[in-house]
């Protein structure tokens, strides 16, 4: 889960020197020091139950092997740059506190870990099945909420899993963690403090949205008050918080009215989300997990097939994911004819060079994937136009909203508030744009890099598109009483590509 900038920029930098914690001279170890966590980071923390855990959960593969002292030198060294990985968590009445650990001891968070002996060729199904093990093992709430977990020999070479309680950091911030930690990273910037609770949304939100979102929208946004919680205020009043657009360069009534009907129109689309067609991979979950990805799809390729498609990346992965899971569903034996179901995709809320203040700082955009187009062509096309109407769409920053206000509330109402996303959800969904060029960590390859968010509520299946090093990998976690074999989805990802290339090549070309 990489994107930084490229290694030889990065190289030529110097690397900064770990930020230690403060130390009590009488007794020579770390202070106590305490500080209280954002509403947003206690919405997620809160949000664990027996079913999902909020972690994050990833995977580099690395050759040659490297050695467990040299991983947990480099991850002590590196992390420890950022106050937040030597806190652990202290829950309370109101909320939770950061605070110090006193007793840090790197070797409680780098663990050596041995596969079963598998014959040659299943070795990736036995990593995959300690993942699946890992991502229903609770970190301990005693120290800093995160674990690696390295395979010093697999497949000529080593594998590292690692597990961040998405409290600590989401995607976003976590790509500006493992930046620091590869050959010529970087940590976070001198002096750095971050900006916790609702107060500093105000701060950043302007910048961020100007990427994602019309200019229209981030004007909406930016009127609607200086924290997340003010956009929740937004639905109820709508107009009264598009008022605050004079003196903003909006005057004109005909603009205030498009705004005022985007605002009230995403809101009522969030609030009344139709329920997504009832498929096996819906339904009350357990407590067991499978994890399985593919090998890389070259990116170049699947930058060709858009252009011949006159479709975005995004479009033509997006339509071999539903062309995928729709061929998992016909295998079995289920009918998906006019079948179509909702995934959640995190969008970013924060400028990339603030992802190293950590936190979470963004909002969920529901995307509803076409199962039921048996042709590519015609499901490509389909996903562009759903696409489309996405643009300039306030949910993400809506959503952004409801997690504020329910990490105000009791932990009952949080999940009697937050049950509506999983009840109307199938999948949670991730697209992440990594490196073209492959990185180093501790002078060996980063050959692949695979990353999985957590899924809460009853929603069990979780879905991650990734490009790194010039390739496109798709992965897949599951909940095993829905989906005991997602390995059988990962199979038809490929062929769906597979499908639109041998369709785009027989597309009449100009001279």
């Amino acid at each position: 889960m990489v994107t930084r900038i490229p290694a030889k920029k990065a190289a030529q930098k110097p690397i900064q020197q770990p930020v230690r914690q403060k130390v009590d001279t009488a007794s020579g170890t770390p202070a106590m020091t305490r500080e209280r966590m954002s509403r947003i980071d206690t919405a997620w923390l809160r949000m664990d139950s027996p079913m999902n855990l909020m972690m994050i959960l990833g995977v580099w593969i690395i050759k040659p092997g490297v050695s467990y002292q040299a991983v947990s030198q480099r991850i002590e060294e590196r992390l420890l740059q950022y106050p937040r990985f030597g806190q652990r968590v202290e829950l309370d009445a109101t909320g939770a506190t950061w605070v110090t650990d006193t007793d840090f001891n790197i070797e409680r968070h780098v663990v050596r870990e041995t596969l079963p002996v598998t014959s040659k060729g299943h070795e990736q199904q036995a990593l995959q099945d300690r993942l699946g093990e890992l991502a229903v093992q609770p970190l301990d709430m005693q120290h800093p909420l995160w674990q690696f977990h390295l395979v010093e020999h697999y497949q000529g070479g080593s594998a590292l899993m690692a597990r961040i309680h998405h409290c600590i950091a989401d995607g976003i911030a976590l790509i500006v963690v493992t930046q620091s930690m590869v050959d010529g990273g970087e940590g976070p910037p001198p002096k750095a403090s971050p900006q916790e609770g609702l107060d500093g949304v105000g701060a950043w939100i302007t910048d961020t949205l100007l990427k994602p979102f019309t200019t229209v929208a981030v004007n909406t946004l930016e009127a609607a008050g200086d924290g997340a919680a003010s956009a929740l205020a937004m639905l109820r009043a709508p107009k009264k918080g598009l008022e605050k657009l004079v003196g903003k360069g909006v005057t004109g009534s005909a603009e205030l009215a498009r705004m005022a009907y985007q605002a009230v129109r995403d809101a009522g689309a969030l609030a009344l989300m139709a329920d997504d067609s009832p498929t096996r991979l819906k339904g009350m979950p357990g407590t067991t997990k499978r994890v399985a990805w593919c090998q890389p799809i070259a990116l170049d390729e699947v930058k060709a097939i858009g252009r011949a498609l006159n479709c975005s990346i995004n479009d033509v992965l997006l339509s071999c994911v539903a062309g995928a899971l729709g061929g998992y569903l016909n295998a079995l034996g289920d009918d998906t004819t006019g079948k179509e179901i909702r995934a959640m995709v995190p969008v970013n809320l924060r400028p990339i060079e603030e992802a190293y203040q950590l936190g979470n700082r963004f909002g969920l955009a529901p995307v509803v994937l076409p199962l039921g187009l048996a042709n590519p062509v015609e499901r490509v096309y389909e996903v562009r136009r759903r696409m489309g109407e996405m643009k300039g769409s306030l949910q993400p920053l809506l959503t952004f909203g409801l997690l504020a206000v329910a990490g105000l509330l009791v932990k009952p109402a949080q999940d009697a508030m937050l049950s509506l996303f999983s009840r109307k959800t199938t999948a949670v969904m991730t697209n992440v744009p990594g490196p073209r060029e492959k990185l180093k960590f501790c002078g060996a390859t980063l050959e692949q890099d695979l990353v999985w968010v957590p899924q809460s509520g009853t929603v069990g299946l979780g879905v991650s598109i990734l490009s790194y090093g010039g390739g496109v990998q798709f992965g897949v976690i599951s909940d095993a009483t829905l989906c005991p074999d997602p390995q059988k989805i990962i199979e038809k990802f490929e062929p769906e590509f597979a499908k639109l290339t041998l369709l785009a090549l027989m597309l009449p070309w100009g001279e």
